[in-house]
Formats: C-alpha cells, structure tokens, sequence
C-alpha cells in the first residue's frame, strides 16, 4: 500500500534557515532582569557614607548576566564608574557607546596594550613603577594626561605595589607630568569570612594597613583621587570600608556574600536559569539512569529529559544534588548531569509535557533555588557559579 504524504496547510517557506532566526527560549536560556540590577544599585547606595561613589563591577560579561544590560542598568541606579577584568571587555563597553569611567582591575604590562587602553579612555590598574614610566610617556607622546589607578598589596598577595615600597615610589610618580592619579586602592582578600568584624581579623589589619599608607602619603590633601578597598562583602561591614569609592560585584546581580546578613537585606536576582523539556521518558524499577548508573531507580519513575548540561555551565559534581521547579513545584535532578543534557524524576506530575519549561535558577511561585544554593552543594563559591555559564546560552532581557 502506498503512503501518500502531503504538505496541506503547512507553509515550509515560513521556517527560518540561519541561527540568528533561532528561538533563543528554543533550549536553554538565561533571563536577565536589568530593572532588578537598577533597584540593587539604588538600594546598595543608600546604605554609603555620604558622598562615596559606587562601581559597577561588570567583569566576566557581568558576572554572567551580559555586561551591555547590566551596565545599562547600574548606570541608571546611580553607578558613577565600572570595573572590568580586561583590555578587551573594556574595549567591547566602549564600543556599546558606555560612557562612564571604565577601570580595568586587570594587570596591563606591555606599551601597546596601554596605548590601546589610552586611546579607548581607559583607566588601567597599575602596579609597578615600569608601567608608570610607560603611562608617562604614552601621555607625553599625545600631549595629554593618561589617567590611572594605582594598586598596593596589603594583603592579597596578587596585583599590587609592594607595601613598604610605595610611599618612597609614590614621590616619584607625583613627579610625573603625564598622568593623573584618579584613584589609589588595595583589595581585600577575606572579606566575606564571618569573623571580619573583628579586630584581629585579616580584613581589620587589611583596612588598617591601607590607612596607615594613605596617612603617610597624605593623600587627603588631593581630594581629586579616588580611594577604594570594599568589595561587595567591605561595603556591606560597614562605613569604615567606604572611603570615596567601593567597588560592587555580586550584591548588585542579587546576592550577598556575607549569609549572616543575607536574609536582612532587600535584592533582588537578577538572573533567572530556565530549560526546556525535550523528551519524557518511563520506566520500571530497577533501571539504572545515564552514565555510571549510579542513581536506580527505586520505583516506576516518570522522567524528562532537560536540555542543558555541564557544557552549558552547570556543574557535573551537582549531579543529584540539585532541584528544579515546575509550577511552584520542586522535582528532584536524578543521574549524572551529562554534557547537554539531564533528567529530573517528575513521577506524579501530569502537568509537564515536552516542551515544558523548568526553572533552575531563580523563583517560580513561593519555591526560589539561589547560586549561592548551588555552591553551598557543590563546595565552591557562587561567584563561580555565576561565572561558569557559557555563551550558548542566551541571555534574553525580559524587561
């Protein structure tokens, strides 16, 4: 018997052939809320002494969330400046047409590297009396001023002049007719640990140590530059680590880095993890579920298969630890996260068909799963949860 097919009432000229006409809620997807970073930034300001600025940390295509948007949006919550970790995301904000005072926290050591930074109005961090000298004749070479922050080590042990150095280098660098010294500023290396209020603790000395310097400098009498220590965690302590400038990363997308604080303090995630379901499978007791076949089943389990996986960002050793959410409802992540895909036990649901979208990230009704969830599961941090979500992912604004 011969199968005729046929074509009625189904248009192929109306489907799209290139990617760039491609869903981007066709798999998997990140939903970015730049209103959310707008109210964060105004929220966070309130809480600064009276006339310290805030900068916008946007590194890491802002800390995952797309660097243009959440520039966009801290800009319009009150952030005077931004903090990038490169030459080539500082590049790519100026690009956007972002105005701003643009930091780079990075190291720059070669001359063309800093001319290109020179020549895109950025402000690179410097460290050592060699990239002065290269700011200095960069400047000469154009008839302007290069315009800089300067970094010293107290503490962290990574970028940084040395400490008992700077003061007799600094002379040095006042000297310099080329550049303008717009901030000076050190980086606190634990912050976010509980006992920061203390006395003796390493952020304590770390703050006293910077004063110590900024006395013997007396950079009070050039109210011009700009003086910054506190991350999201130092500003967050208290007034003393406020200075003229802090400089704001993870509470701006939502989250605070100090949980003894966390509950009491009004942000809002910016970030939302959302997946498709693609395939729903059945199957009997007994039944071993994706690679290893550590997890088996224990009973006649309904499973939908998510179309998203460690390539994507999400981290294998959360295999089995993790939940989502489906209409206010949390289902349990079952087997090994493989690389684009996983399963969820959705045994009971008969509300979740192909097709079907879960939340891995972010709220659904009264049930919300956190980044800072995630790292507590996994035995790292959420900055680097945040900051492991790949570009084939698409971020979609949904404000």
């Amino acid at each position: 018997m011969q199968i005729r097919q046929t074509n009625q009432g189904f248009n192929f000229d109306n489907y799209p052939t290139f990617d760039k006409n491609i869903d981007p809620k066709q798999r998997a997807w990140i939903e970015v809320r730049g209103k959310a970073v707008e109210k964060n930034v105004k929220y966070l300001r309130s809480k600064l002494s009276k006339n310290c600025q805030f900068m916008a940390v946007v590194k890491a295509d802002g800390y995952g969330h797309d660097a243009k948007l959440v520039s966009e949006y801290a800009i319009k919550g009150g952030a005077s400046q931004l903090g990038v970790a490169t030459l080539k995301e500082g590049i790519k904000l100026r690009s956007s047409e972002v105005k701003k005072p643009i930091l780079i926290l990075g190291n720059l050591y070669t001359k063309r590297d800093l001319i290109v930074s020179f020549k895109n109005d950025l402000m690179p961090t410097i460290s050592s009396i060699r990239e002065c000298l290269i700011c200095n004749n960069i400047g000469k070479h154009f008839g302007l001023k290069f315009s800089l922050h300067l970094k010293v080590d107290t503490g962290m042990s990574r970028l940084g002049f040395e400490y008992s150095k700077f003061i007799q280098q600094f002379e040095k660098i006042k000297s310099f007719e080329n550049i303008s010294i717009e901030g000076i500023y050190s980086h606190l290396s634990s912050a976010d640990e509980e006992n920061s209020l203390d006395p003796q603790s390493t952020t304590q000395l770390q703050k006293q140590k910077f004063q110590e310097l900024l006395k013997q400098i007396n950079v009070d009498r050039n109210h011009n530059i700009k003086i910054h220590l506190a991350n999201s965690a130092g500003m967050l302590l208290n007034k003393d680590f406020h200075f003229q400038m802090v400089r704001v990363g993870l509470s701006m997308y939502g989250y605070s880095p100090l949980s003894k604080i966390n509950k009491y303090l009004s942000l809002k995630p910016a970030l939302y993890l959302k997946v498709k379901v693609a395939f729903i499978r059945i199957i009997d007791k007994g039944v071993r579920v994706s690679y290893g076949g550590k997890f088996v089943s224990s009973r006649k389990t309904k499973l939908a298969v998510l179309s998203i996986g460690y390539a994507d960002g999400v981290p294998r050793n959360l295999s089995g630890k993790i939940k989502v959410i489906h209409n206010n409802k949390l289902y349990p992540q079952v087997g090994s996260i493989t690389m684009d895909q996983m399963m969820v036990d959705i045994t009971g649901s008969n509300d979740i068909k192909i097709g079907s979208t879960m939340v891995l990230l972010g709220s659904d009704g009264d049930k919300t799963i956190s980044p800072l969830d995630w790292a507590r599961e996994s035995n790292t941090i959420p900055w680097e949860i945040l900051c492991s979500f790949k570009n084939r992912l698409p971020r979609v604004q949904v404000d």
